[in-house]
């Protein structure tokens, strides 16, 4: 039997240059889909915040997703890299037109990491449901790619560019029911792992 003293938290970071509010549904969602097929350990009300405060490290993981570009200041830089470094997590899903601007802001927080190409058989596609990840919307021609960064051996940052994951996590777009399903058994992968760390 598991006893927590206060239940889990994620949170969508918000910031410059983008509509990094869009869907606010979808993080109340898949935490609910955890809770009810995994375990219940977590707070389902929406959490926001700005990674230059040390508000973040209340947060088990963290998630960015939006349309077009971002932008970090020096000191959300430096914060959110040592949330990382302590055994923090970050989810982005590029819903869009995201990517060049994350690649960017992700060198500049790590410079002597790369973002490395996710292959298919990493514990992260079968931490819960064993899946491949999913196409849930149409963005760019190709199959979804998922990437990382590690630090010390372990995933520290999941990103997943024309995939956009986390659309499937709210009914609004009307997908097919076994696409939504596919997306919500990606997002419950995502976070048991961002909590085991396997």
């Amino acid at each position: 039997m598991i006893f927590l003293i206060s239940l889990l938290k994620i949170a969508r970071v918000e910031y410059e240059g983008g509509d990094w509010y869009n869907d606010p549904e979808i993080l109340p969602n898949i935490t609910k889909e955890f809770n009810s097929r995994v375990y219940p350990i977590f707070d389902t009300n929406a959490y926001s915040a700005r990674l230059s405060s040390p508000a973040i490290y209340e947060f088990v993981m963290l998630f960015i997703t939006g349309h077009g570009s971002i932008r970090l200041s020096e000191d959300e830089r430096k914060n959110l890299r040592k949330y990382l470094e302590n055994g923090g997590f970050l989810y982005v899903d590029d819903d869009y037109g995201l990517d060049s601007a994350f690649r960017r802001e992700i060198k500049e927080v790590f410079p002597e990491y790369e973002l490395v190409e996710i292959p298919n058989d990493h514990p992260i596609f079968k931490a819960f449901y064993e899946i491949s990840l999913p196409k849930v919307h149409e963005h760019y021609p190709g199959p979804p790619k998922a990437y990382g960064i590690f630090i010390r051996g372990r995933l520290a940052v999941f990103y997943t560019w024309n995939s956009n994951v986390s659309d499937g996590w709210t009914d609004r777009y009307n997908d097919p029911p076994e696409i939504r399903e596919k997306a919500i058994r990606m997002g419950i992968n995502i976070l048991y792992y961002a909590l085991i760390g396997i």
